[in-house]
């Protein structure tokens, strides 16, 4: 099994700040605030449903590219 390193209640600011390689699956779902006060202290299950976003494969997605930028 995969490493987990962020879920649905990580906040965006702390997965932008942490893991900047996953800016760029962010922006590409329509998360384009990423760096406005609100989304730093929003949890990415919050960001998602702003957006009608399902954040499971999101989160699938996030931890792939996560992962493979630690390897």
């Amino acid at each position: 099994m995969e490493n987990t390193y962020v879920n649905e209640q990580t906040l965006v600011g702390q997965i932008v700040r942490n893991y900047p390689e996953t800016i760029e699956i962010l922006l590409g779902i329509g998360m384009h605030c990423l760096g406005c006060p609100a989304s730093q202290a929003e949890s990415l299950a919050d960001a998602c449903a702003v957006h009608g976003i399902d954040p499971a494969p999101v989160v699938e997605q996030l931890n792939q590219v996560i992962a493979a930028n630690a390897k």
